[in-house]
């Protein structure tokens, strides 16, 4: 069997920066242990699969394709950076002739489009609740020390934490946490948390005019950071969007690599836009 591949730098324009995804375009769907096993073997933070409904589907003209995630360890139910590679290989690789590819997912349908440049997601919006400091208390000390922390909330349906540090904290701060995830996996016993964020308010007076920054831990996931998180994305944009009054944001998440992420909410749904590159392609053999 021989498996088209690619890398994909997403949430950038520029090679080795944002987050990179494998992207495999499947015939037909495999066994669930073989997906984990290329997942594994890429050794990236998500591996796609993007397989045609039917056999005379084509990856050129196809407006309708299945897709799922793989962590090296385990399958998600959501990842952003990934659809956009996926996305990317239809549209710049395929040269995919429809304006929208929708993809059939775990989470529903995710719809991308083309808009310039940059390629659009249209993604479900998760709302987090405000939660009590102290059932956390031990995961907190473990991801940000002393540092003040203004809120925490949780949402279940991502089963993401949003740790937001005080108003106090700048950019520096953030960019300077070194959590070791396994202190982070002993810290947290319930199970509820699979993603920890961080976030602090930006200043969208400064040159870049960010709205917030964040970044993304998920050790629980078998990534110990993820570089630029459009899941995370779909919670953070809920939250500050709340807390600053506004539906289009413009954030930046501060990992090594960094990513940019443009956000509009429109009622339960918020449309994710960012650049991608394809730095890599080759074949599967197996």
């Amino acid at each position: 069997m021989e498996i088209p591949v690619f890398t994909v730098d997403a949430f950038t324009n520029v090679p080795f920066k944002g987050n990179p995804a494998a992207v495999c375009l499947m015939e037909n769907e495999l066994e669930d242990e073989l997906y984990q096993n290329i997942a594994a073997e890429m050794n990236l933070s998500e591996t796609a699969f993007v397989t045609k409904l039917k056999s005379t589907d084509d990856f050129c003209s196809g407006g309708r394709f299945s897709l799922r995630w793989f962590t090296p360890t385990n399958e998600i139910a959501l990842c952003g950076h990934a659809t956009l590679a996926s996305a990317a290989v239809l549209f710049y690789k395929k040269e995919n002739t429809n304006p929208v590819v929708v993809f059939e997912t775990l989470s529903g349908e995710l719809q991308v489009r083309q808009r310039g440049e940059s390629l659009v997601m249209d993604f479900p919006l998760n709302k987090p609740q405000l939660q009590d400091y102290s059932e956390f208390k031990d995961l907190l000390k473990a991801a940000v020390g002393d540092m003040p922390v203004q809120e925490v909330c949780y949402c279940k349906t991502t089963k993401k934490l949003l740790v937001r540090l005080a108003d106090t904290c700048d950019r520096s701060d953030l960019a300077s946490l070194n959590p070791v995830a396994e202190t982070l996996l002993k810290s947290e016993h319930s199970g509820k948390v699979k993603s920890l964020v961080i976030t602090i308010k930006g200043s969208p007076t400064s040159p870049q005019g960010y709205d917030f920054f964040s970044r993304n831990f998920a050790p629980w996931n078998g990534i110990p950071e993820d570089p630029v998180t459009g899941s995370a994305h779909t919670v953070l944009a809920a939250y500050w969007s709340e807390k600053l009054g506004k539906k289009k944001m413009l954030a930046f998440q501060c990992s090594k690599r960094g990513g940019e992420l443009e956000l509009d909410l429109r009622d339960n749904r918020v449309d994710i836009a960012g650049r991608a590159v394809v730095v890599l392609q080759g074949t599967l053999n197996l």
